[in-house]
């Protein structure tokens, strides 16, 4: 009796609402609406392709653009709008749901009925909702047609936003109600919705510095609870957040209606209200606990879950607790991102991926003072003259709408942890076993660590031996601790760089052979233009460090030959005497672009190198200053050249090259030599049980501090010298929805179908329902 009591509340509502003008226009715009966001985007981009499928050759398909996202999920697209404006929709539906029963006078009969309060509020509720998944097919129509308009369409997603978007209509249907209960009036009604809405949207954003109430206005938010949806990754926790407050707003208009008929206190009906909102409290806040929240990652390509090889690392790890203190300093870089209103935002954005897989994190925060004038040379003082550490520790903790109180002092950080070696900098040390390790934040556009270094820094805490690198010093060889433009420390050691080697799990350090022997932990040993020759204790050690299999990276620069060929003719390899020339109308003629080679491009999963695998495209690298490089093919070692010049526009240049002058001339009468010349070698031999590996490059500029060091080319170096183990690489592979199949002619007419025709069709049934309703 009651199931088919609430049915027929429900059926006799939804009769009302399409015997309304309201349903009828919420309905068209809406399709309107999605129909210019699916078809301008879809037009644009059959045009675009149909450009590049006729003029570019080599264009196959948009590499790592998805339609799917393009088309319905960016900021542009169908969903993310429909989001936008879904608070504009809702309350207009449900403002009428109660307060038209009351105003007419037709309440006192159901009160007078059999019919139970709570059969009225599911009933109406339940209407709402049928008309809320009448908004969802019109969503399906747009993602069947994307079926004949996108390749291999990611319907995971888009089934994953349409739970959110559904979710969320619900929610807000569910507070309409509550509206529609309080007033006769329906646009107070409406308005009380919108209100409601904007509040729960804002209230995350309150109280955010206090601990006691974060963690409860940042459930209570609705912002953003759509977000991971939307990207095709449903959590627990925000499934059951729409259902909760669904639920309270329901069980509050059963308060209000059932309260309307007795005769109370009012801290009696109060009461009723209190019990609903603690018991939604508590249920959401153990819902949305780490050890509670389940995942479930419904894209093709599982762009919302961890790498398999982070995934292997966090296992790694086991249950043992994994401790992560973020260290913020009132006087250090990053403060903002470190402030206590953004730790939630801290927690979502970087370390939700891994709580899902290891939800015993704990999370500290240590928020302090310090500063030493040596690190930026005094910048401070002198933006803050005749003022003390502590006096402008406390203006800008006024500034930041903190107390000074709360903060740590110099001499107790001193005692706690060391960071003058982050420079006092936003940082986090994670703390596991008794073991520790840095994870930094970088002044760029993502600020927080990226997925590689997070794994790196998660590896450092494992007893497994990480790879040092040791970059030989004393004869005037690149710098790792200079920031020159010669030098090497921005690949190496510059911990503000979120791709240098610190921070990628290598530990990098210098090593003078004149006074010192090779450490037996070295991973490689990197020997970058030395200006002098040799000493023999040096070259001795070198040499049998290559014989006991050791990894090596020697890297010449033109006219100093003779420094590095003594060494390299036990690999059986030398330098070209004279320097690559290479005219071009931009460069200077001793700047050549060698291409990477087969086993170049196979070097290491660098994305630049696994974009040109897939293309088929060759890979240049820009090279200040090089020479060619000869081997012997009965030499001790297989060599492989990794990057080679092209034939017909370089040549090898005997004597000096004038630069400041006419572009040179290339004369065979002077020795010039004209070819394709490699200008980096990969060489191996199995010995000692194990493969050494071997590079010799005949430029050094090219890993300089001035060109960024080395950039891909450099990481890919390491990290074959390594065996492939760090950096660790998460390559993603390319969504397979990124090519269209559809022509522009075919975009067009779907266009004028779907923003004009299927909309006054709708309107023409409308009217002709609205005309005949009002006949009878």
């Amino acid at each position: 009796m009651k199931i088919k009591m609430i049915f027929k509340i429900a059926r006799t509502e939804l009769r009302n609402l399409f015997y309304s003008p309201v349903a009828w226009f919420l309905l068209i715009a809406f399709i309107t609406q999605c129909a210019a966001f699916y078809t301008n985007q879809l037009y644009d981009g059959a045009k675009l392709q149909d450009v590049l499928l006729k003029n570019s050759p080599g264009f196959k398909d948009f590499g790592d653009r998805s339609f799917t996202k393009n088309i319905f999920l960016n900021p542009d697209g169908i969903f993310f709008n429909a989001l936008q404006n879904l608070y504009l929709f809702v309350p207009l539906l449900s403002m009428g749901l109660i307060s038209r029963e009351i105003n007419n006078g037709t309440i006192k009969l159901l009160y007078s009925s059999p019919v139970k309060v709570r059969w009225i509020v599911l009933g109406k509720y339940l209407a709402v909702m049928v008309y809320n998944l009448l908004l969802v097919l019109v969503l399906g129509i747009f993602m069947i047609t994307a079926a004949f308009n996108i390749r291999s369409v990611d319907y995971g997603m888009l089934l994953s936003a349409s739970l959110g978007f559904y979710l969320l209509v619900c929610a807000y249907s569910a507070i309409g109600l509550f509206m529609s209960s309080l007033t006769t009036y329906q646009i107070v009604s409406a308005i009380g919705s919108f209100v409601t809405i904007f509040i729960l949207s804002r209230i995350g954003g309150l109280w955010q510095k206090y601990d006691l109430v974060r963690d409860l206005t940042y459930f209570l938010s609705m912002s953003g609870r759509t977000e991971k949806m939307l990207k095709g990754l449903i959590t627990t926790r925000d499934v059951i957040y729409f259902v909760i407050i669904a639920a309270m707003f329901l069980a509050f208009t059963y308060l209000r209606l059932a309260g309307a008929r007795e005769s109370r206190p009012w801290y009696i009906k109060a009461r009723g209200y209190v019990v609903v909102v603690v018991s939604a409290l508590l249920i959401g806040y153990i819902s949305s606990r780490p050890l509670f929240t389940g995942y479930w990652d419904t894209t093709a390509g599982k762009v919302n879950t961890l790498h398999p090889r982070t995934q292997q690392i966090i296992k790694e790890l086991g249950n043992d607790p994994l401790e992560v203190t973020l260290y913020t300093n009132m006087l250090g870089g990053g403060i903002v991102m470190g402030l206590p209103e953004r730790r939630n935002e801290y927690l979502s954005e970087l370390w939700d991926r891994y709580v899902r897989f290891k939800p015993d994190i704990k999370f500290k925060y240590v928020s302090y003072y310090d500063y030493d004038s040596s690190l930026d040379n005094g910048a401070l003082y002198r933006n803050f003259p005749h003022k003390t550490q502590k006096q402008i520790a406390e203006m800008l903790s006024d500034v930041y709408d903190t107390k000074l109180s709360q903060l740590e002092t110099p001499q107790a950080m001193h005692k706690m942890v060391d960071l003058r070696p982050e420079h006092y900098r936003l940082v986090m040390q994670l703390k596991y076993k008794g073991r520790t390790s840095f994870l930094r934040t970088f002044d760029d556009g993502i600020f927080w660590p990226d997925e590689q270094e997070v794994a790196a820094a998660f590896k450092r805490l494992l007893p497994a031996p990480l790879p040092r690198i040791y970059f030989l010093t004393g004869d005037l060889e690149r710098n790792i601790y200079k920031r020159g433009e010669r030098e090497y420390n921005f690949h190496s050691i510059d911990k503000g760089n979120r791709v240098s080697l610190i921070n990628l799990g290598f530990d990098a350090d210098s090593l003078s052979l004149d006074v010192q022997n090779i450490p037996g932990d070295a991973t490689a040993l990197v020997l970058a233009d030395p200006k002098i020759v040799l000493s023999a204790t040096s070259l001795n050690k070198i040499r049998q460090y290559i014989d006991d299999g050791g990894n090596l990276m020697v890297l010449g620069e033109p006219c100093k030959q003779y420094v590095l060929n003594p060494l390299l003719q036990q690999l059986g390899v030398q330098l070209m005497d004279g320097i690559l020339v290479q005219p071009t109308r931009d460069e200077m003629p001793q700047m050549v672009t060698p291409y990477m080679t087969a086993t170049g491009i196979n070097l290491a999963e660098e994305r630049a190198l696994l974009l040109a695998k897939q293309s088929g495209d060759s890979v240049k690298v820009l090279m200040p200053s090089a020479t060619a490089i000869a081997w012997s093919a009965h030499g001790p070692y297989t060599v492989q050249p990794l990057l080679m010049t092209v034939g017909q526009q370089t040549w090898l240049k005997a004597g000096r090259l004038v630069t400041d002058s006419v572009p040179p001339v290339y004369s065979p009468q002077e020795g010039d030599i004209k070819g394709s010349f490699p200008t980096a070698l990969a060489l191996i031999r199995q010995t000692n049980h194990r493969q050494q590996r071997i590079i010799v490059c005949s430029d050094a500029d090219f890993m300089s501090n001035l060109r960024g060091g080395g950039t891909f080319l450099s990481r890919a170096f390491y990290n074959w010298l390594d065996d492939g183990k760090f950096p660790i690489y998460t390559p993603r592979p390319n969504p397979k929805d990124n090519l269209l199949i559809i022509k522009p002619t075919a975009a067009g007419i779907l266009k004028i179908m779907y923003i004009w025709v299927l909309p006054a069709l709708i309107l023409v049934l409308g009217s002709i329902l609205l005309i005949r309703r009002k006949r009878k």
